[in-house]
């Protein structure tokens, strides 16, 4: 009997997940390009083909609809955090954790990282979508604790922990402001080739050396 290559049936969980998804790319494009104030939800609800109480009933306020687009420029940082081996140092995990990046993204996924990019640049003069980006930056934080608490062979409710992992996390917001600010400021893309260092020395600077050693990765 030949096998069947039907796709299941998509999950209510799913199809949520895709309306969300959906809404945060249009307000996204739509704060981008009218700004905030301009972009009312009936504007979100008819850019994405659904109606403005579908958008109310997925989010609480215009601005929150940029949340899963703001955390998917972050996602990859937490996974490649989570990922990190004691063994390794950050710079040389990073390189190949961007590398792996650049090689696995599609047009999709690269279009919504630069969506990302300017919401996060977006959030330096609008408070509501600071407040998204802030938030995005406290799951960054606890990534980075689990992460550094492995290296260090300690909990990662130690107070030194949370204390490394918090200067570490704002080490990464400020580097990812400054990269995502520069890139739409028209910066060459080739002056960040070596993002990696920048993100380790980063997290090696505001930790006191306390993560990592020397990193010539």
């Amino acid at each position: 009997m030949r096998a069947s290559n039907r796709v299941g049936p998509v999950t209510s969980e799913q199809r949520r997940c895709r309306i969300r998804w959906e809404i945060s790319r249009q307000a996204s494009r739509l704060f981008w390009e009218q700004g905030v104030a301009a972009t009312s939800g009936d504007r979100i609800g008819a850019a994405a083909g659904l109606s403005t109480r579908t958008v109310w009933r997925h989010f609480r306020s215009k601005e929150s609809c940029a949340e899963p687009i703001i955390l998917h420029g972050v996602a990859w940082e937490m996974a490649a955090l989570r990922r990190w081996k004691p063994e390794r140092s950050l710079g040389a995990h990073l390189a190949d954790e961007m590398s792996r990046r650049g090689r696995a993204a599609g047009r999709a996924e690269r279009a919504d990282d630069a969506l990302a990019m300017r919401m996060i640049a977006l959030s330096s003069r609008e408070p509501a979508l600071r407040t998204v980006w802030l938030m995005a930056c406290d799951q960054v934080e606890r990534a980075l604790a689990g992460s550094i608490a492995d290296r260090l062979g300690v909990p990662a409710d130690d107070i030194g922990v949370r204390v490394h992992a918090a200067a570490a996390s704002g080490a990464l917001r400020v580097v990812n402001e400054e990269i995502g600010g520069a890139l739409l400021g028209g910066a060459d893309v080739r002056r960040f080739a070596h993002a990696h260092q920048l993100l380790a020395r980063a997290i090696r600077s505001a930790t006191g050396g306390a993560v990592e050693g020397a990193d010539t990765a």
